[in-house]
């Protein structure tokens, strides 16, 4: 059976279908969603407890290198197959190259849950490979647009840097590595072993918000569609394969080959909302949060699992 806290998606998912009352108010939601910005950053951080060296450089530098290479692959890909604006083609090119923080929680639980091995740094994956793709997908439009990259970056790059999402997982890392589990076990221990209750109504919300944003389906756009289904499983090879290349613990390629295979919806919009102003983003989060995120929720992160396996033994 899924882990549990995929049965919570899927129940938001069918309440959603069968358009029940059941609502999250958004109050709640945004509080779900701190909490488990910050609980992933506190987990990294106490994991990195006494372990971070200058050995772990050349790996998140490999990982940051896939997020930006990511959105240089798609960008053709999304003008001429999904035929879409380039102003479209590179929000969703910052999407895909960009992480969802919830798949990466349902990949760290289901990790966790099987006694994977996990690298004390997984979580500074989540912040090397958002920014360089949101960047790198800007850098792109702009030079189409015939504007040079840098023109009025200063302003993307605080509206990055300071969104809540990376302030909270880098803030949690930090605090995490100073205290430690034990010294900071007074407030990381009630935050820490709430993890999957707080996961698991945060995907309650998720699998409504995905019923909403399918309804109904635009079966017009059904090039998009295939892209969002098609990008995941190709995606999570080429993360699997970096990972296997640096050698990392089996849960670590797990968790790589996850967020490689996924998009986001709560960091790349807001920022392709600031940059990229014309770009429909609606579209990106239909593909991301509609198609994508259930699939690797559902189905993907236990089949990434048995080929992390195949591959690592």
């Amino acid at each position: 059976m899924p882990d549990i806290v995929v049965m919570f998606f899927l129940l938001g998912l069918l309440a959603g279908v069968l358009k029940s009352d059941l609502a999250i108010p958004k109050a709640a939601y945004d509080t779900l969603s701190l909490l488990l910005m910050l609980t992933i950053g506190l987990k990294g951080g106490m994991a990195l407890y006494g372990n971070l060296g200058w050995s772990v450089v050349p790996e998140l530098l490999s990982v940051a290198a896939l997020g930006a290479l990511i959105p240089l692959a798609l960008m053709p890909v999304l003008r001429r197959f999904v035929r879409l604006s380039p102003a479209d083609s590179a929000s969703l090119a910052a999407h895909y190259g960009s992480v969802s923080a919830g798949t990466f929680a349902v990949a760290l639980a289901f990790a966790e849950g099987r006694g994977l091995p996990v690298g004390a740094e997984v979580t500074l994956y989540l912040v090397m490979m958002e920014l360089p793709a949101i960047m790198v997908a800007i850098a792109i439009f702009r030079r189409y647009r015939g504007k040079q990259a840098g023109e009025a970056m200063q302003g993307i790059w605080h509206e990055t840097l300071t969104n809540r999402g990376v302030i909270l997982l880098a803030g949690g890392v930090v605090i995490g590595a100073m205290y430690g589990p034990a010294e900071g076990a007074n407030v990381t221990s009630l935050l820490t072993g709430a993890f999957h209750a707080v996961l698991a109504l945060f995907l309650l919300e998720m699998g409504l918000t995905a019923a909403e944003t399918l309804r109904p389906v635009p079966w017009r756009r059904w090039r998009l569609l295939a892209f969002a289904l098609a990008a995941p499983p190709v995606l999570s090879l080429v993360g699997m394969s970096v990972g296997v290349i640096l050698g990392l613990p089996a849960g670590s390629v797990l968790i790589l080959t996850a967020l490689a295979a996924s998009a986001s919806y709560i960091a790349a919009p807001a920022a392709m909302r600031t940059a990229i102003p014309e770009a429909n983003i609606g579209l990106a989060m239909l593909a991301s949060l509609g198609f994508t995120f259930p699939l690797n929720v559902i189905v993907g992160i236990p089949l990434y699992h048995q080929l992390v396996l195949w591959a690592t033994a």
